[in-house]
């Protein structure tokens, strides 16, 4: 059994480790040639089905902040053909997926700020995947991967009858939990139906028994992808409610996966200090 000061010693050899690296990638960031390169602001979103959904794609550049010759090609892991192109100050679509067809767009007109984002409209089940955005310009441009998820999520409605009040959200997927608490955080017993449709999506009416005037209450519709949090509010016969929304940050296979890599690393490093040792 390895003793307190090697386990300590371990410790501190992975940090060096760690912040030797963090030192030479700004570095190398640092005195690089300056050259653009592509990078996205959510590489994991999570489209609403029948929704249009923004996939982001920018070129950066530490010293220019405009750009000339760009082109910009989106493809679909997977998938014969290309989602959109384009290329020479104009689209290029001969060779474009016909699932893609009418349904992508850029902004032209941003080019020139290094934006070229792609515009999906009317997502559906099937545009899940992992997209790549490979763009040039006459400063130079790279390669990002942006992994699209889609469900179906809707803000909830309220009503008030008969000191019952219930909450209907009429589309919703996958599956979501729905969960009542009081403004102390106490989980609330209430009664919730799900009506699924012939397309899978479900339709959640829960009704919560025994509320009280000028008291507040939060709904959560949760699923794997997508959190709907409503502050739902009594005032006399009526409700006033405020929803928004939240979304898992990446799928959870990557959410464990890291933790595994970093106890792997600290693991082998261990062994191998025992065996130097």
């Amino acid at each position: 059994m390895a003793s307190m000061g090697q386990i300590i010693f371990c410790s501190m050899v992975i940090l060096i480790v760690m912040f030797s690296a963090i030192i030479i990638l700004v570095l190398a960031l640092t005195f690089s040639n300056q050259a653009a390169q592509a990078v996205t602001q959510n590489a994991f979103p999570v489209a609403n089905l029948g929704q249009d959904q923004l996939l982001s794609c920018q070129l950066v550049n530490t010293v220019e902040t405009t750009f000339t010759k760009v082109s910009v090609t989106w493809e679909k892991t997977g998938m014969q053909g290309f989602v959109y192109q384009y290329v020479n100050g104009g689209s290029s679509l001969g060779n474009q997926n016909q699932e893609f067809s009418g349904r992508t767009d850029i902004f032209p007109d941003e080019l020139v700020k290094g934006n070229v984002s792609l515009l999906l409209r009317s997502a559906r089940a099937e545009d899940e995947g992992v997209y790549t955005c490979s763009a040039d310009s006459s400063k130079g441009g790279g390669k990002v991967n942006i992994h699209l998820r889609t469900a179906a999520y809707t803000a909830p409605t309220f009503t008030l009858s008969e000191r019952t009040m219930t909450a209907r959200a009429d589309r919703w997927f996958p599956r979501p939990n729905v969960t009542w608490t009081d403004s102390n955080r106490r989980v609330l017993q209430a009664t919730t139906s799900m009506e699924e449709s012939s397309a899978g999506i479900f339709r959640v009416v829960s009704s919560l028994p025994e509320v009280n005037s000028s008291q507040s209450y939060t709904l959560q519709i949760k699923n794997p992808l997508v959190m709907s949090t409503s502050s739902a509010e009594i005032t006399g016969l009526n409700v006033s409610a405020n929803t928004y929304f939240s979304f898992s940050r990446a799928p959870p296979a990557l959410v464990s996966f890291y933790p595994s890599v970093v106890a792997a690393v600290a693991c082998i490093s261990f062994l191998i200090l025992l065996i130097l040792k």
